[in-house]
Formats: structure tokens, C-alpha cells, sequence
């Protein structure tokens, strides 16, 4: 293990808790950019943990403990599940300037735990959620430019200080990602509709067609419209299983209003109403072309 030196690097010492697709993605832009001066891996599978550092996505595989001794910065990048666990052994050892963050997809369940972990230290967790990803997972998946021109939310707390918020902000920033800042209960709502509920949708489908008794044939002739519908459904059933309980309300509200909308949709159908369902479906269509042409994602 490399000795830290008494006079502090310019560029903070890096640690990510989980070196995966999303924290392996963090490590290897912020070395891109030059803003790090070393990055510790901490992990449950020593031999993903021994694939990043053999991909230079990481310097050192340490222990918590270490990484709270050690670490300027440390983001955690598990399963939300497990958020808990973590704070808890790194709050009494953190260092007073070291900053924690995290990449959790939702936010106020992943706040009220950090709070009761952390106690007298909350101000030391600036909480956080790239909104990037992939249906692969592990630290083979990452990459450098995953955040390049993508959204990463901030949801600061009261206790924070500026001047942590900012230093948060800047290492997304290098990252390439654009920074935005929200309150965490407007988080969950909005990416209960935008990202849960879309995951959810697509595993229930994917689902239902592999439980059919012909499923071999339907997925023999599928062609791109089921691969771009499915293809989310392929994502850590650890990773989102946690994310659905979490965010569980807005999940289940989200659910409700789409509940609504298909059964709009299949009233039309049943009575073989042509212009109501071409109403149905120029709505949806336009709604879609104008979202994919603002946001430049097709």
C-alpha cells in the first residue's frame, strides 16, 4: 500500500465504494481530466475489484476503514440497500475534510439514512445521482466519457456547505456532466416517472413474453422494437430491486397514471374508436419527437 504523503496533493485522493459501471465511470473520468491524484477501490467481490485495478480504473483495493483514513473524496456507487451499512462504519472515522457523496438513484430515503448514520457528521455527505447508465454492469462496462454532456443531480442538504457543494459540483463537472441542483423529494418524483417506472414497465414485459409457453418463438422474430423496449430490463436486479423499494410511493403514484392512460388507450381499442386511438397515438408520437429533438437523444 502506497504511504500518503504529509504534504497534500493538489488533486484529492479519490475512493470508490462499488467499481462498477457508475463508479468505475467516475474514476476513469476524473483521471482523464487529470483531476485526482490516486483512486482506492473498495468492493464485496475481490475479483471485480482486481479487474478495475487491472483496467487502471483504481490504484488500491482497501478497506473502508482505510478509505476513510485515506480518502479526500469518497463516493458511494452500491445498491441503495447497502448505503446504510457503508455510512455506518465510515461516520466515526471519516477525517473532518474528507467529503462523502453518493450516485443513488433515489434521494430522500438515501438522506434519512445517511442522517441517522452519521449523525453530528451529515454535513460531510453531499448527495448526488448521475442520471447515466447502461444495462451492463461491472467495472468493464465503465468508461470515461459516460457523463460527457449528461445530466448529475444535486440535492444539497441545509447542514452542507458551500463550499463542499462546489467542490461536489466541480469533480461532476470535470467529469463532463451538466450539474443541476434539486430538493430530494422533487428527485424522486420526477425520476420515478422518467427512470423507475420506465425500468419497471420493461421488466414487467420482458417478463410476461419469456413466461409465455411459445416465448422461444416470439423472441426468435423480435426485432428492434422489442430490443429498444427490453433492453433496460437487462439492468442489476439487485441494483433496481433496491431502487423500486426506496422510491416506493412515487413508484406506485407514477403507476396509478399509467394505469389510467392504458386503460384510455384500450377503451378506444375495444370500441374500435380509429380516431380516438390515432388521437392516443399523435399525441404520444409528437410528445416524443419534441423530447428527442430538445434533447438532442433520439
Amino acid at each position: 500500500m502506497m504511504p500518503i504523503s504529509a504534504d497534500r496533493p493538489t488533486q484529492p485522493v479519490l475512493a470508490i465504494v462499488g467499481v462498477g459501471l457508475i463508479g468505475g465511470s467516475f474514476a476513469a473520468a476524473l483521471r482523464q481530466a487529470g483531476a485526482t491524484s490516486r483512486v482506492l477501490g473498495v468492493g464485496r467481490n475481490a475479483a471485480s475489484l482486481q479487474q478495475a485495478c487491472q483496467l487502471g480504473l483504481i490504484d488500491d483495493v482497501v478497506t473502508l476503514e482505510q478509505a476513510a483514513d485515506q480518502a479526500d473524496i469518497i463516493l458511494i456507487a452500491t445498491p441503495i440497500g447497502v448505503v446504510g451499512k457503508v455510512l455506518s462504519v465510515l461516520g466515526p472515522l471519516l477525517r473532518t475534510d474528507t467529503l462523502l457523496t453518493d450516485a443513488c438513484s433515489t434521494k430522500t430515503d438515501v438522506v434519512a439514512t445517511a442522517r441517522e448514520a452519521l449523525g453530528e457528521r451529515i454535513a460531510q455527505f453531499v448527495p448526488g445521482h448521475p442520471i447515466a447508465g447502461a444495462e451492463q454492469t461491472g467495472p468493464e462496462a465503465a468508461s470515461a466519457d459516460l457523463y460527457r454532456g449528461r445530466n448529475t443531480i444535486l440535492t444539497p442538504l441545509p447542514d452542507n456547505a458551500v463550499v463542499d457543494v462546489m467542490r461536489i459540483r466541480r469533480l461532476w463537472e470535470a467529469c463532463g456532466a451538466r450539474v443541476l441542483t434539486m430538493e430530494p423529494d422533487a428527485h424522486d418524483t420526477v425520476m420515478a416517472s422518467v427512470s423507475h417506472l420506465p425500468h419497471f414497465l420493461s421488466s414487467v414485459y420482458m417478463w410476461q413474453v419469456a413466461s409465455a409457453h411459445d416465448s422461444t418463438v416470439r423472441m426468435a422474430l423480435a426485432g428492434s422494437g422489442f430490443r429498444d423496449f427490453t433492453r433496460i430490463a437487462a439492468g442489476s436486479p439487485e441494483v433496481w430491486r433496491d431502487i423500486f423499494l426506496s422510491n416506493r410511493d412515487a413508484v406506485l403514484e407514477e403507476l396509478q397514471q399509467v394505469k389510467q392512460a392504458l386503460a384510455q388507450a384500450e377503451q378506444a381499442l375495444v370500441a374500435e374508436d380509429g380516431q380516438a386511438l390515432q388521437d392516443f397515438l399523435e399525441r404520444a408520437a409528437l410528445a416524443r419527437r419534441l423530447w428527442a429533438s430538445r434533447s438532442g437523444l433520439s
